[in-house]
């Protein structure tokens, strides 16, 4: 099987606690985690000046990547920041650089190191900062899904699609099966061009992604979906189930955006006469039909940015950036959707003491943490990236 290289080891009595602090390993995910060394106390008062004099050191050497969900003492040592695709992108269009720091999360990484050359080194501070909606879907669960739909008879007719938010093995398995990746920005038009295909699709990881495009954007009704969970024989669907849906969701959400209800949504709208729900396509179906407005993350900053002073906006997207967009934006009433704080807990795992250990190891002349897809998972992975860059207005 393809995919990245990582350090597996015995748990022990405090596995659980190291794993907290960022350190030691969970053989319980696919994917062992390590994260190796002695790192900055995170009550050290000269971390924001150590974290600087290492980037300044490394000058053009380094290119840091901040995602938008990132602490705020991470994102002020960017020099880009963005959502998954336009920093991997951006790691592709900086080939002098030779270290890329990327403060995110696992499949990011591999992203970027996908898009970017062999002597470009791509950096995740903590290994431990993964997804669960891209664990949510592992290779062998998908193949084993594959194998349904062949039996089926309907495998050759399906082509499969997979967001952006997925591990380098999925986008892999995609690549070789003729499908494409897509984002939150470009589902729709990924969407069209799979039905120009075939029939069917199997969208994988979130499957509220695809149901609420193939619904509010392609016209298609909820019948027209069914959801195949990885966990039951043949998905938990009958053969007519499947022969008969347009739509194969996988049975995979975002923690994050799961967790908005459309109580969220009424609640919000009696506790603030006139607020404007916002809402990223990750949100529940109900939550997305109940909002005003629907759109990626760079879609929901650009709408704050262009909103009237006045205005009132209950967002429905991780915590991180509802409070940066609050505080850039104080003549709006910018409020996150549930009464409930919930930030991106494994995108929180890249802390200030993980970026100056990261960056003062390379100073060093030490790469920690390097993220490698290996090869053939690497070329197929491209082939499904560059058919979705080759998307009609992409």
């Amino acid at each position: 099987m393809g995919g990245v290289t990582s350090t597996w080891v015995e748990p022990s009595n405090t596995a659980t606690a190291l794993l907290l602090l960022g350190r030691g390993s969970d053989p319980a995910t696919e994917r062992g985690v390590e994260c190796p060394g002695d790192l900055p106390a995170p009550s050290d008062p000269g971390l924001v000046a150590r974290a600087a004099a290492a980037k300044a050191a490394l000058g053009t050497k380094v290119f840091v990547l901040g995602h938008h969900y990132q602490r705020d003492e991470v994102i002020q040592f960017a020099d880009v920041t963005g959502d998954s695709f336009k920093l991997a992108r951006e790691a592709a269009a900086r080939p002098d650089a030779e270290y890329i720091v990327f403060c995110g999360v696992h499949f990011m990484a591999e992203s970027a190191d996908i898009l970017t050359s062999d002597r470009q080194r791509v950096i995740l501070p903590d290994l431990a900062a993964g997804c669960s909606m891209a664990d949510m879907a592992v290779l062998s669960q998908v193949e084993t899904a594959w194998d349904v739909l062949t039996e089926l008879g309907i495998a050759e007719q399906t082509v499969p699609v997979t967001y952006m938010n997925s591990s380098a093995d999925i986008k892999g398995f995609v690549g070789r099966h003729g499908g494409v990746v897509c984002t939150s920005s470009n589902a729709k038009r990924a969407l069209d061009w799979a039905y120009q295909q075939g029939s069917k699709v199997l969208f994988l990881p979130d499957q509220h992604l695809g149901r609420n495009t193939a619904v509010q954007e392609l016209g298609f009704s909820l019948d027209d979906c069914v959801l195949y969970d990885p966990h039951k024989p043949n998905g938990g669907l009958t053969p007519e189930q499947l022969r008969d849906a347009k739509m194969i969701l996988w049975r995979g959400h975002c923690s994050v955006h799961g967790r908005f209800t459309l109580d969220s949504v009424n609640d919000v709208r009696e506790r603030v006469p006139g607020v404007n729900v916002l809402v990223h396509p990750e949100c529940r179906h109900e939550v997305v039909t109940a909002a005003d407005f629907v759109g990626s993350t760079e879609y929901i900053i650009k709408t704050i940015e262009a909103a009237p002073a006045g205005s009132a906006w209950a967002v429905g997207t991780e915590l991180n950036l509802v409070r940066r967009l609050a505080l850039a934006h104080p003549d709006k009433q910018i409020m996150f959707l549930d009464r409930a704080v919930c930030y991106c807990s494994t995108m929180n795992r890249i802390d200030l003491p993980h970026l100056v250990w990261a960056l003062e190891e390379l100073v060093a002349g030490r790469v920690v943490n390097q993220i490698t897809v290996d090869p053939d998972t690497a070329r197929h992975a491209r082939a499904a990236l560059d058919q979705m860059l080759a998307l009609p207005g992409a």
